[in-house]
C-alpha cells in the first residue's frame, strides 16, 4: 500500500492514498482529539459534538441537507469518536471526489451548533447511552474501563452520562472546537483513485481558514494498582459476561506488537485457544475473543466472553489458567507461525477498500506518530519469537495488573477472589 504525506503551511497535515483502478474515494477528516480530551463536567462532550456536525452548515442549513445530496450520490458516510481521536468521512464514486470532500469539509468547519437541534439531539444521546446499557455484551466494557482507569477520563463512557449530556449549551461546543478543531489536529486523509497534485490543492483551499491556535494537550493516564480487582454488576441475565484483562502497553511500545501476536494465539480465531477450549471443548459460550488495545500512553490486554451463569467458576478457572500456559508450556513453531499467517491475511483482508485504508493511516498518524506501511507491519509481526511472547506474558500476567468485569446474577464478590490470581 503506498501513502504520501504532506504538511501544508497551516499545520493541516494531508495523507494521500493512491488506488489504481479503484472505483470509490474516501474523504475523511479525523481530529486529534476525543474523550480523553474532556473534564469531568464536560464529559461526552466529543461524541455529542460529532453528531451536530451533521445537524446543518450556513451552505446546508440542516441535516436533511446533508444527508440528502450524500446519499444523492450513493455515499456512504457517517462518524465516530473514541478517547483520542474523532473521524467524519463520506465514500463516494470517483467521480463524485469534489462533492465529498466540500460537504465532509464544510461540516468539520462550518457547524451551525443550533440551539434547538441541541436540545433534541440530548434526548437522543440519553437513549443511545441507556441503549447500550441495556445490551450486556456492550456495557461489561465499559464497566471493565470503569474499574481499571477509576475517575479519570480513561474511565469514562465515551458518550458520557445523561447528566452531563443534558447539560451541555451552545457555548460548550464553540468553546470545544476552538481548543481542538484546529489545523495542527487535523488530518485529512483522501484514499481511492484521483489526481494527487489537484486534491492536495483542492485541500488547501478548502482548509484555509481552519484555526492555526495552538492545540490543546490531554493529561497522562493515571495507573495505581497492586492487587486483582473485580467488578460486579447485578443483573438477572441468562448469560453472564464477562472481561477479564491487564494493563499492558501502548502504542508506541517495543511490546505492542508481540502483544497483537499473543491477543491472536489466546483468541483470535476460532482455531485460537480460548476458543478451542471455551467453545469447542467446555461448551460453555457462543463469543469469545482477546485483544490488546493500545492507546498513546497506556495500553490494555483483555479477554472477553459471554458464558453459561451456572459454570462462571470454571470458565475463570480456565481462562486464568490458559494465560499461565503461555508462561508455564511449550508453545509450538507451528502454531506460532499459524497465528502469524492468520494476522498477515486478516489484515491484508481488511484493507482491500479505501474507507479501511484511510481509517488505518488516520488512527496509526495519531496513536503512533507515525505510519508503517502493512508490509513493514507484517515484517514486524513475522519477527515475533516465542520468548518475546514468553517475556511479555510474565510482564503482564501478574496479580498487580489483573482485573475482571462481570454482568451477571451474583453478588458474592468473595466467591471469585478465591479463583482470581495467577500465582
Amino acid at each position: 500500500m503506498k501513502f504520501n504525506k504532506t504538511t501544508l503551511q497551516n499545520g493541516l497535515r494531508v495523507i494521500t492514498v493512491p488506488m489504481v483502478d479503484n472505483p470509490a474515494v474516501t474523504v475523511l477528516v479525523m481530529v486529534e482529539t476525543g474523550s480523553k480530551y474532556e473534564e469531568k463536567k464536560t464529559s461526552g462532550l466529543s461524541h455529542f459534538l460529532e453528531h451536530m456536525m451533521f445537524k446543518g452548515t450556513p451552505k446546508r442549513p440542516t441535516a436533511f441537507d446533508i444527508s440528502k445530496e450524500l446519499e444523492s450520490l450513493g455515499a456512504q458516510y457517517n462518524a465516530f469518536t473514541s478517547q483520542e481521536y474523532t473521524g467524519y468521512y463520506a465514500k463516494v464514486s470517483k467521480e463524485h471526489i469534489d462533492t465529498a470532500l466540500d460537504v465532509v469539509s464544510d461540516i468539520y468547519l462550518h457547524p451551525l451548533l443550533n440551539g434547538k437541534e441541541i436540545e433534541k439531539e440530548k434526548g437522543v444521546i440519553v437513549e443511545e447511552i441507556r441503549m447500550y446499557k441495556d445490551l450486556p455484551h456492550r456495557h461489561v466494557q465499559e464497566l471493565f474501563m470503569e474499574l481499571v482507569y477509576g475517575d479519570q477520563p480513561a474511565g469514562w463512557n465515551i458518550a458520557g452520562n445523561e447528566e452531563t449530556v443534558k447539560s451541555f449549551k451552545r457555548e460548550d461546543f464553540s468553546k470545544y472546537i476552538g481548543e481542538h478543531y484546529v489545523a495542527e489536529s487535523t488530518i485529512v486523509v483522501v484514499s481511492g483513485t484521483f489526481d494527487e497534485k489537484e486534491t492536495i490543492n483542492k485541500i488547501d483551499k478548502a482548509f484555509v481558514n481552519i484555526s492555526k491556535e495552538k492545540k490543546n494537550k490531554k493529561e497522562l493516564v493515571k495507573e495505581i494498582q497492586n492487587k486483582p480487582e473485580i467488578f460486579l454488576k447485578f443483573k438477572e441475565t441468562d448469560q453472564a459476561h464477562i472481561v477479564l484483562g491487564v494493563r499492558s502497553f501502548g502504542a508506541r511500545s517495543e511490546y505492542d506488537t508481540v502483544l497483537k501476536v499473543l491477543s491472536v494465539l489466546l483468541g483470535g480465531g476460532m482455531s485460537s485457544r480460548l476458543f478451542q477450549k471455551l467453545r469447542e471443548e467446555m461448551g460453555v459460550g457462543y463469543y469469545i475473543h482477546a485483544s490488546h488495545d493500545a492507546y498513546t500512553d497506556h495500553g490494555l490486554f483483555s479477554i472477553s466472553t459471554g458464558i453459561d451463569i451456572g459454570r462462571i467458576d470454571e470458565v475463570i478457572s480456565t481462562l486464568i489458567s490458559e494465560c499461565k500456559r503461555i508462561i508455564n508450556d511449550e508453545i509450538k513453531e507451528e502454531e506460532l507461525k499459524k497465528v502469524k499467517d492468520y494476522i498477515s491475511g486478516s489484515f491484508k483482508l481488511g484493507l482491500e477498500t479505501s474507507d479501511a485504508r484511510a481509517e488505518y493511516c488516520a488512527i496509526h498518524q495519531i496513536l503512533d506518530g507515525k505510519i508503517d506501511s502493512p508490509e513493514v507491519e507484517i515484517e514486524k509481526i513475522n519477527k515475533v519469537t516465542i520468548d518475546d511472547i514468553k517475556k511479555i506474558a510474565k510482564m503482564i500476567f501478574i496479580d498487580e495488573k489483573l482485573n475482571m468485569a462481570i454482568i451477571g446474577p451474583y453478588k458474592d464478590k468473595e466467591r471469585f477472589a478465591k479463583l482470581f490470581t495467577f500465582k
